[in-house]
C-alpha cells in the first residue's frame, strides 16, 4: 500500500513539473533576436535596451543576442539574412517573423512592435538606463555598422 501511494505522489510530482515547464515554455509569447557585435557602437547601445526589455517584459519577451563577428555567431548572419548591423528580429509564438529594423532601436519603439502583439509590460524598468552615455552622444539613432 505505501509503495503504490509513493508511486503515485512521484507521478503527481513528475507530472506536474512537467506541466509547469510547459506552461513556462509557452508563456514567451515573442522572440526578440539581436544580430550585431560586441565591436560595433551601435550594438553596443542596444545592450541596456536589451536588458530593460528582458526586465520589463519578463517570460513574454525572450531576447536573444548573436554576435555576428564571432565563429559563433556567423551562422546566424546567414539564417537570418543579414546585411548590417544591428538588426532586430522579431518571431511571434511560432517563430514566424513578424517584424524587422536595422540599426539601433529606442526602447521605446520596440515597445510599440511588441504592443501590436498585445503584449504589455509587465514590470516598471530604470528610465535612464538605456539612454547614451557622454562618450556616446554623437551616435545617430538608426546607425548601422556593415
Amino acid at each position: 500500500m505505501k509503495i503504490k501511494l509513493v508511486v503515485a505522489m512521484l507521478l503527481f510530482i513528475l507530472s506536474s513539473a512537467g506541466f509547469c515547464k510547459d506552461k513556462l515554455k509557452n508563456s514567451t509569447q515573442v522572440t526578440f533576436v539581436e544580430l550585431g557585435s560586441i565591436n560595433c557602437m551601435p550594438c553596443k547601445m542596444m545592450q541596456p535596451v536589451m536588458a530593460d526589455i528582458e526586465k520589463e517584459y519578463g517570460d513574454s519577451v525572450k531576447v536573444i543576442f548573436y554576435d555576428v563577428w564571432s565563429q559563433a555567431g556567423k551562422p546566424y548572419a546567414a539564417e537570418y539574412k543579414i546585411q548590417a548591423i544591428p538588426t532586430q528580429v522579431f518571431l511571434d509564438k511560432n517563430g514566424s517573423e513578424f517584424f524587422r529594423h536595422l540599426g539601433f532601436f529606442p526602447k521605446e519603439e520596440i515597445a510599440k512592435v511588441l504592443y501590436s502583439q498585445g503584449i504589455k509590460k509587465i514590470r516598471t524598468g530604470n528610465k535612464n538606463s538605456s539612454k547614451n552615455s557622454a562618450s556616446e552622444t554623437n551616435m545617430q539613432s538608426g546607425e548601422i555598422c556593415k
